[in-house]
């Protein structure tokens, strides 16, 4: 625990002057599971703003489609290993000594003007917090809308935002925290809670895939997820209710 400065504030574990602004540049792991059909389009964004993305960590878990290959093609370091997101995110994360990890979805899109958005958050961050974005669903669906704006109030009360809501964190932040937690599911509750008050929303909309809620149903999905994670808060084995979560 850190101990009380003479003025009885506590110091951070990791101190903003050993951290400094200057470092306006973050490495992106991403986590995969045969997603050729859409890692291609996030790596040729990200690759637009060379100075600001200074590496690209694809972590998969056992790929059996071209994800690896078309990571390699883009120019991302590949690390491999058994799937899971937590541990995938972890072992990519475990690349990075150092400077700002952005831990982000394969399904994630990124809209107009996001590389101005991240540097603008870069420029005032305290490395020893941790900032995520507001969601946006590819949907026009008018119930995108309200899971959206649950997801927001969900934020906002609890201090839980969803990994699909992207993560930006200093490197020596996440190893006082131990790194990723490596969970099957809801590795992203688990970090959210570790960080508690030093969790920041960040002015950048972080779009993502409304597949899974467009073929399970708007409603149910989202009530499926509040289920699991009110399990998991009163704690329920992650593994067992991996099983009850379908991609």
């Amino acid at each position: 625990m850190s101990q009380p400065n003479r003025a009885g504030r506590r110091k951070s574990p990791i101190g903003r002057d050993a951290c400094l602004q200057a470092d306006a540049h973050v490495t992106v792991v991403i986590p995969t599971l045969d997603e050729g059909h859409r890692i291609g389009a996030l790596l040729a964004v990200l690759a637009g703003a060379p100075a600001l993305v200074a590496r690209i960590v694809v972590s998969d878990g056992g790929s059996v489609d071209d994800t690896v290959s078309i990571a390699r093609r883009h120019g991302a370091e590949v690390v491999t290993g058994r799937p899971g997101r937590g541990g995938q995110l972890r072992r990519g994360a475990e690349r990075i000594a150092d400077g700002w990890i952005w831990l982000l979805h394969a399904d994630s899109e990124l809209p107009p003007g996001w590389a101005e958005s991240l540097r603008d958050t870069l420029a005032r961050a305290d490395p020893a917090r941790a900032y995520y974005g507001r969601l946006r669903f590819a949907s026009g669906d008018i119930r995108a809308r309200i899971v959206e704006r649950l997801a927001g109030w969900r934020c906002r009360v609890f201090r839980l935002p969803y990994g699909d809501q992207s993560l930006l964190i200093h490197a020596r932040l996440l190893a006082a925290l131990d790194g990723v937690p490596d969970l099957k599911l809801m590795e992203d509750v688990a970090l959210a809670r570790r960080l508690g008050r030093r969790l920041a929303p960040m002015d950048l909309v972080i779009g993502t895939s409304a597949r899974t809620y467009q073929r399970d149903g708007w409603f149910r999905r989202a009530a499926g997820n509040l289920i699991r994670l009110a399990l998991f808060l009163a704690g329920r084995d992650p593994v067992r209710l991996a099983k009850t979560y379908r991609r």
